[in-house]
């Protein structure tokens, strides 16, 4: 089997190496992105090598994910963005609605082997018939356990709400909850409920028609509410103590306080890769009380983008192709962005045995999962400002649920109208 694994990364290897092996003069380049130290970490030695592959010099321009779309969104109108970007998927709507925004990856298939993504891979971030971004992962939004906190309190890892309820009875008396959130992932897992609630995408297909009714947004912040009174969360206030954090920076997550999270499967090893005691293992999709799905969203994570401004696209395009393709940057990188969608990518780190089984599990349970198809909408600025925004005054207790649900049913109205 194993044998079976290397010889398909040989023909992979062969393939990727039809792209064009002259490269240009020797260019000055500049790469952003976000994430945590893991992923900043193995991004730098993979620009290091593939420096030395292309003869291109890359400036690495990379920070936490909050704040990045904005600093992104000022260099965008300024044209003064990295020749290489780190682009979430629905940002690609938001900056290129007719496909021009940025450069179309098609031009440069001398450069880039896309051989090594599907149509189906690609089509997400094709606008206009112009591919503005090479998808570096898919991904999808689950649940993660701390198994070292469940283990040593003797509890089993969780498989529901109720038993999430139980284990907080028990860990509570510690100092201890057995989940939590930030005003991030709040959103995210408050967007998941109310999808399990109706069954549906928050708009109707094809349209900024809004689907969801203020009935199932308020439905799905009840549950949040029970969560908190049953022990599973911390409120909002005792949350808000440690400062306005990500998760993963929190000591109480990083010295194991705190049992588990929703997020990215993309993003495993950035909340990983900080905890000092135990590691996290996936679980099956948690349903609340009527739920019509598992309410999971799937997408394309993030995609390297190539500016339209870039003076050199075509080394840039080289670039990208070594950190995608090219076996040795493959092994550097790992899986700091996600299972790879790259096919040679993802038959190097299997066969190198890179692929943590953690890792294999979440794709695996991702993939399973039933959810509505994601609009791009859902994660545009205005439309995640506003419930953050409300979700927030209900989570201290300034709107009732049902006063919240009708507040983000009147304002995504008025914004989808806009967008």
């Amino acid at each position: 089997m194993r044998k079976k694994s290397i010889l398909n990364v040989l023909s992979l290897t062969l393939a990727a190496s039809v792209v064009a092996t002259n490269f240009a003069a020797a260019a000055d380049l500049r790469m952003s992105w976000w994430g945590g130290d893991g992923r900043h970490v193995a991004t730098q030695k993979a620009l290091e090598y593939c420096t030395g592959k292309t003869g291109h010099k890359v400036k690495a321009e990379f920070a936490g994910f909050e704040g990045y779309l904005e600093k992104l969104m000022t260099q965008m109108a300024g044209s003064t963005e990295a020749d290489i970007i780190q682009v979430d998927w629905p940002w690609l709507f938001q900056f290129s609605k007719d496909g021009t925004g940025f450069a179309d990856l098609k031009q440069f298939a001398g450069e880039l082997d896309l051989t090594q993504w599907n149509d189906s891979q690609l089509a997400p971030a094709t606008i206009k018939g112009k591919l503005n971004g090479l998808p570096v992962s898919v991904t999808g939004a689950t649940y993660y356990f701390n198994d070292e906190i469940y283990k040593k309190a003797g509890i089993d890892t969780p498989k529901s709400w109720d038993d999430l309820a139980a284990a907080a009875k028990k860990l509570n008396p510690q100092g201890l909850y057995p989940f939590d959130s930030t005003r991030v992932i709040l959103m995210l897992m408050i967007e998941a409920f109310t999808a399990q609630i109706s069954g549906q995408e928050f708009v109707k297909p094809g349209t900024n028609e809004l689907a969801w009714t203020a009935e199932d947004i308020a439905g799905a912040l009840k549950h949040y509410q029970w969560m908190v009174d049953n022990g599973i969360v911390r409120s909002a206030k005792d949350a808000a103590g440690v400062g306005n954090i990500e998760i993963f920076d929190d000591p109480a997550w990083v010295s194991g306080r705190i049992g588990g999270t929703y997020f990215w499967d993309s993003t495993y090893s950035k909340y990983n890769d900080p905890l000092t005691v135990g590691k996290l293992v996936p679980a099956a999709p948690l349903q609340i009380k009527g739920a019509k799905s598992d309410g999971v969203y799937k997408k394309p994570s993030m995609v390297f983008s190539i500016s339209k401004h870039s003076k050199d696209p075509k080394a840039a395009a080289q670039v990208i192709n070594c950190l995608l393709n090219d076996k040795d940057a493959i092994l550097i990188l790992g899986d700091s962005r996600g299972l790879p969608a790259s096919a040679i990518a993802k038959a190097t780190l299997e066969a190198a045995g890179k692929l943590t089984p953690e890792r294999l599990e979440g794709a695996k349970i991702v993939a399973a999962a039933t959810g509505p198809v994601m609009s791009p909408l859902i994660e545009h600025p205005t439309v995640q400002e506003l419930f953050k925004d409300v979700i927030e005054q209900f989570a201290y207790g300034q709107l009732t649920a049902d006063e919240a649900g009708q507040e983000i049913v009147d304002g995504l109205t008025k914004a989808l109208r806009r967008l």
